[in-house]
Order: C-alpha cells, then sequence, then structure tokens
C-alpha cells in the first residue's frame, strides 16, 4: 500500500465529498424548500434507501449543514432543515444541478463526437452506453 492511500482523506476533500454525493446533493436541494419530515424527504428524492438517507443526514448533520430537530411528542415527529452553513453549500449545489440541466445537450454532442472518434471497442470497454 502506498503512502497516500494510508493517509486520510483531506479535510476539504471530504466535505466536498458529502455535500457532492448523490445522496447530499440531492437532500440539499430537496432541504432548500424548507424543512422537511425523513419520510418526505425520502418520497422526493426517490430511489433512495432508508439506510443510506439516514445515513447521509447524519454526515450532513455532523458537518454542520443540516439541523435534527427532534421533537418528543407521540409518535416521535423529527424535521430536517438547512442550517446558513447547509443553506450556502445547498445553493451552490443547486446551481450545479441547474447548469446539468441547461448544458445537458452540449454534454452528449460532446460525448457523440468523441466516440466517433474512438473505436466501438475502446469505447465499450470505457463502459460507454450509447
Amino acid at each position: 500500500m502506498g503512502m497516500a492511500e494510508s493517509e486520510p482523506m483531506c479535510p476539504e476533500r471530504l466535505v466536498m465529498e458529502h455535500v457532492t454525493s448523490r445522496w447530499g446533493t440531492l437532500a440539499l436541494i430537496a432541504l432548500l424548500d424548507g424543512p422537511r419530515r425523513f419520510g418526505e424527504l425520502r418520497r422526493e428524492i426517490g430511489r433512495v434507501s432508508e439506510k443510506m438517507l439516514a445515513q447521509t443526514l447524519r454526515t450532513l448533520e455532523r458537518d454542520g449543514l443540516v439541523h435534527r430537530d427532534a421533537r418528543p411528542v407521540i409518535p416521535p415527529r423529527v424535521d430536517y432543515s438547512l442550517t446558513g452553513l447547509g443553506r450556502e453549500a445547498a445553493e451552490q449545489v443547486r446551481d450545479l444541478a441547474r447548469w446539468t440541466e441547461r448544458r445537458l445537450a452540449a454534454v452528449e454532442r460532446a460525448r457523440e463526437a468523441y466516440d466517433a472518434t474512438r473505436p466501438r471497442s475502446a469505447a465499450a470497454r470505457a463502459g460507454v452506453t450509447a
């Protein structure tokens, strides 16, 4: 094992990974519209397991981006909301998501042009799908 493999990830990179992970990004963007209960978040995000969403929310809470408000009522009520720091991060990833939506056609054209210059077997090996 090389030296780089045994060293912990730098703090900035780790936070970036949390914020830009598939579920982290979607949770942050969903919470921009206001507090959500766990079930509401899960439905809004879609296709995320309960375990993965819970883990993502815990990570974002630990990073100071999400606030978990557990109320001692019956049945228990837990709401998730963005902190000030979380709102800043959510606005950044929302802007990136919007850019991706706006520029998807250009990316697809670039992929097609790239693939047209490569032998099909190389594209297949790279995992490129049409």
